[in-house]
């Protein structure tokens, strides 16, 4: 697992000629999972709801950005991933999906597929890690990479010319943005999660240290290895709880390495190496039209897909 570069302030060498749209499709699936009426059945009679606010999604997303460049990153490595191997109890706070929802993946795997994207999915390799590895390749290619997601772990990312789009909420920003977010520097972020730990992925962090307190203590130090260098420096810091803080930090300092190792995005995953991999493709129209039947997608919005995705429209 390769370490995240620092944040640049420097603009890269080449002006970047393409943009790639990074999308955490998951993270899509799961909001349409929740916000959808469950009145959408497929032919079998099984529930589709999810699959029909990701398709409601893809459209919107494809119209608006006309991209060619789009990879659609999935989570299919929710009990396997090398973190687990790392530290069995990662992730084991969440309930596993329902079939009914399982199958739903599957159909917005294809749906993803249909519409022309690159599907990515790794038993191995999280959804953020198949970005952040795609991304780290294709800046050698001079890409402009976005990454589709609210997800605040992706600020680890947000170095060169990298950009983050909360695409719900339309607000969109780079490494400068961070700190607004988080209270600390894009090249900061994995250290912060260390130490406050993150509850959704079960991280530990440092009991007891809360997101001010970590911002506080690496604004101070600069780095969490900085920091448990110099612990004996805390309890003589102007930080609310210093002399407490530095006790938890010397007790639970090996946690705080592994929650760092847990949060760190990988940037070697199995991923195309180059452009022409990402490149959207014309859709199968007749697979399309197939699959919408299978959904039962009304014909207005086969209409609208059918116009958006024939042939000429994708790179």
């Amino acid at each position: 697992m390769n370490a995240v570069a620092p944040a640049q302030s420097a603009a890269p060498a080449s002006t970047p000629i393409e943009t790639l749209y990074l999308i955490d499709a998951s993270m899509y699936v799961f909001r349409a999972w929740h916000s959808m009426p469950n009145v959408f059945f497929d032919t079998d009679g099984a529930p589709v709801n999810a699959v029909h606010g990701f398709a409601r999604f893809l459209l919107d997303f494809v119209e608006r950005t006309r991209a060619r460049h789009a990879v659609a990153a999935f989570d299919i490595a929710l009990t396997s991933s090398f973190r687990n191997a790392i530290y069995p109890a990662y992730k084991a706070n969440r309930d596993p999906a329902p079939p009914e929802l399982k199958r739903q993946f599957e159909y917005c795997r294809e749906l993803a597929a249909a519409f022309g994207l690159v599907v990515l999915a790794d038993a191995a390799y999280e959804a953020d890690d198949l970005i952040g590895s795609v991304l780290v390749a294709m800046h050698a290619h001079g890409l402009h990479s976005v990454i589709v997601s609210a997800d605040k772990d992706f600020g680890q990312l947000l170095h060169h010319d990298a950009e983050q789009w909360d695409y719900a909420r339309g607000h969109r920003w780079g490494a400068a943005g961070v700190p607004a977010r988080l209270g600390v520097e894009a090249h900061q972020v994995i250290d912060f999660l260390a130490l406050t730990g993150d509850a959704i992925d079960n991280i530990p962090g440092v009991p007891g240290v809360g997101p001010k307190s970590a911002a506080a203590l690496l604004a101070h130090f600069g780095s969490l290895d900085t920091l448990l260098a110099r612990l004996d420096e805390v309890p003589f810091l102007r930080v609310r709880g210093a002399a407490a803080l530095a006790a938890k930090l010397r007790s639970h300092a090996e946690q705080a390495r592994l929650s760092q190792r847990l949060a760190c995005i990988a940037l070697d995953a199995p991923v195309p190496g180059h452009p022409d991999s990402l490149l959207r493709r014309a859709a199968d129209l007749v697979v399309l039209d197939t699959l919408c039947e299978r959904l039962r997608i009304g014909p207005l919005t086969r209409e609208r897909a059918r116009k958006l995705l024939r042939p000429e429209s994708a790179a």
